[in-house]
C-alpha cells in the first residue's frame, strides 16, 4: 500500500505573527526561515552534526530505546542571551500524562552549539517573534526557553516522536525543527485547535523546516515512524517560550 503524506501549509516568514494570532500555528520552508533570521540555511545545517551523538533518553515509562535526547534552558529577549544552569525537565501531569511529575535530568547540549552565534540568533528572533505575538505593541519580555534535541529511531521497528499522546505543553510558543528525516515512513504532523474542531495534518520532510505554535491555542502531536528499510531516524529540535518562569521551577531540588 502507498504511504499518503499530505504537503505542508507554509506561510511566509515575514507573515509568521500575523499567522499565529489568526489560527494559532504557522510552517516556515528552511529557506524563509534561515533568511528571516538573518542567517544562511548552511550555518543552521552545520549544527546537525550533534544529533549523531545524543546519549539516550533514560526516562521513558513506555520501555522504549527508541529516543535519543539533550536538554539545556536559557532566558532570552529580543536583544540578549543567557544560559541558565543546567536544570532538569519538569512538566505537570496536565500537560504529560505518560512524564509528567517526574524529574527528568537529560545530558546538556555541547558548549560549542549553544555558544555559538548561529543559534543565539536563532533564539533571540524567537523570543522577537514571541514579543510580536503574545506581548502589548513595543513591549518586550524575558523569555524562559528549553531546547531539546530529540533523535527518533526505528531499531526495534518503531519509534514515537510523542509516546505521550496528542497534547499542550504548558508554554506560550512551541518551536518544532525538522534538522534530518532519513529512511522512515509516518511522523505525520497533526495540530488541532484546543476548543474547536478545526485541525490540519501534514508531514514535515525538509530539513530545517519549522512548525510554531501557539501552545494555549493548538493540541498537537506526530504519528509514530517505522523504517523504510533496515532503519531509519528522525531528528527535531523542539525550543519552548514561556513567560514568568520556566515549568515547575517550584518543583526544582535545591
Amino acid at each position: 500500500m502507498a504511504h499518503i503524506s499530505f504537503l505542508p501549509p507554509y506561510t511566509a516568514a515575514c507573515d509568521a505573527a500575523q499567522s499565529l494570532r489568526a489560527q494559532g500555528f504557522a510552517v516556515l520552508k528552511p529557506d524563509d526561515f534561515a533568511q528571516w533570521m538573518g542567517v544562511n540555511l548552511e550555518e543552521l545545517q552545520a549544527l546537525s552534526a550533534d544529533w549523531q551523538t545524543l546519549p539516550p533518553d533514560e526516562f521513558l515509562k513506555d520501555g522504549g530505546r527508541y529516543r535519543r535526547r539533550r536538554h539545556s534552558c536559557f532566558v532570552a529577549r529580543s536583544d540578549d542571551l543567557s544560559q541558565v544552569p543546567h536544570r532538569a525537565h519538569w512538566q505537570p501531569v496536565e500537560y504529560n500524562a505518560l512524564h509528567g511529575g517526574m524529574q527528568r535530568l537529560f545530558a546538556p547540549m555541547e558548549a560549542a552549539t549553544v555558544q555559538s552565534q548561529v543559534w543565539a540568533q536563532m533564539l533571540q528572533s524567537l523570543a522577537e517573534l514571541s514579543d510580536e505575538v503574545f506581548c502589548p505593541a513595543g513591549q518586550h519580555e524575558q523569555w524562559f526557553v528549553e531546547a531539546h534535541q530529540f533523535r527518533i529511531d526505528t531499531a526495534d521497528g518503531i519509534g514515537r516522536p510523542t509516546p505521550e499522546g496528542a497534547h499542550r505543553d504548558g508554554v506560550d510558543l512551541v518551536v518544532v525543527v525538522v534538522v534530518q528525516r532519513q529512511g522512515v515512513k509516518g511522523g505525520e504532523t497533526r495540530v488541532f485547535e484546543a476548543t474547536g474542531p478545526s485541525g490540519q495534518r501534514f508531514t514535515l520532510t525538509e530539513p530545517w523546516s519549522v512548525l510554531l505554535l501557539d501552545d494555549a491555542r493548538m493540541i498537537h502531536e506526530t504519528t509514530p515512524i517505522q523504517p523504510l528499510g533496515e532503519s531509519g531516524v528522525r531528528d527535531t529540535l523542539v525550543l519552548t517560550y514561556r513567560r514568568g518562569n520556566f515549568q515547575g521551577a517550584e518543583e526544582q531540588v535545591a
